[in-house]
C-alpha cells in the first residue's frame, strides 16, 4: 500500500502550547501534517497554531481520561482518523526520595506515564477501527529513562516506565498495524533548559553549567521517525547534546 503524504496524515501532538511540543507541532504543520494541538493553555496552543488553517486547538488535561477521551472524539469527528501521536505532555518536579512530597509522586505519574497511557489507549482504538487500519505512536521519553539525575526520582521512575509502555505498545500494536518508538533526549534548548545556563546539580555535588543543543533538531527527528512507512519502525532513538554529562563517569 502506497504511504500517504505529509499533506493526507494526522496527528496529535500533545503539551503542544510550549517548548519541545510547540516545535515539534510546528514541524509537522510544515511538513503539511493537519495536527491537533493538545495541552491545557488554549491561548499557549493558540499561540502554536498561528494562522495555519491545518492546526486544530483542542484543550486536554492528559491526566483526566474523560479531557483525553474528548480529545480523540474530537480529532475523529474532525478528520476521521488518526496517524500520528507524539506522546510529549510532561512535568518534571524536583525532589529527592528523602523528600519529595506524595502530591507531587502523584501528580507527575498521573501525566507523565497515565496521561501518555490514557492517550496512547485511545490513539490505539482509533487506529484499530480505522480504514486503513494502523499509525504510529512516538513516546517522549529522556535520557532520564536510562539514568537519573540528582532530587529527580519522580521524574525519572516515570521516564523508566514509559520505556516499557513503549515496549508494550511496540508488542500489542503488531496486531493492528499500530508502530511505535520513543524518542530520549537530553538538553534540548527549550524554556525548561534555560536555568541551564547558570548551573544545575551534578552527581558530585558539584553545580555546573551544561550545554545544550537546538531543539530543532528534535523535531527533524520526530518527523524521520513519523515519514517512516508502517512495516518500519525507530524503536528508540536518543538525541542529546555532544558534551553534556550523560555518557561516562563524572
Amino acid at each position: 500500500m502506497q504511504e500517504k503524504t505529509g499533506s493526507e496524515k494526522i496527528a496529535v501532538v500533545t503539551g503542544a502550547g510550549s517548548g519541545l511540543g510547540r516545535r515539534i507541532a510546528e514541524a509537522l504543520l510544515g511538513a503539511g501534517y493537519r495536527v491537533a494541538l493538545a495541552g491545557r493553555r488554549e491561548d499557549a496552543l493558540r499561540e502554536t497554531a498561528g494562522s495555519d488553517a491545518n492546526a486544530l486547538v483542542v484543550p486536554a488535561d492528559v491526566a483526566d481520561p474523560a479531557s483525553v477521551e474528548a480529545l480523540f472524539s474530537t480529532v475523529r469527528s474532525a478528520w476521521g482518523r488518526l496517524d500520528l501521536l507524539v506522546n510529549n505532555a510532561g512535568v518534571s518536579l524536583g525532589g529527592t526520595i528523602a523528600d519529595l512530597s506524595v502530591e507531587d509522586w502523584r501528580r507527575t505519574v498521573d501525566t507523565n506515564l497515565t496521561g501518555m497511557f490514557l492517550c496512547a489507549q485511545q490513539a490505539v482504538r482509533l487506529m484499530r477501527d480505522q480504514d486503513p487500519r494502523g499509525g504510529r505512536i512516538i513516546n517522549n521519553g529522556s535520557i532520564s529513562a536510562h539514568a537519573p539525575r540528582p532530587a529527580s526520582v519522580a521524574y525519572t521512575a516515570t521516564k523508566h516506565a514509559v520505556t516499557g509502555l513503549t515496549r508494550s505498545i511496540s508488542l500489542d500494536g503488531r496486531a493492528w498495524n499500530v508502530a511505535c518508538g520513543q524518542i530520549d533526549i537530553g538538553n534540548a534548548a527549550t524554556e525548561m533548559t534555560e536555568r541551564m545556563a547558570a548551573g544545575i546539580p551534578q552527581a558530585d555535588g558539584r553545580l555546573l553549567a551544561e550545554p545544550t543543543f537546538d531543539a530543532g533538531h528534535v523535531a527533524d527527528a520526530v518527523l524521520y521517525m513519523a515519514g517512516l512507512p508502517l512495516d518500519a519502525n525507530v524503536q528508540f532513538l536518543t538525541i542529546t547534546a555532544t558534551t553534556m554529562p550523560f555518557i561516562g563517569r563524572g
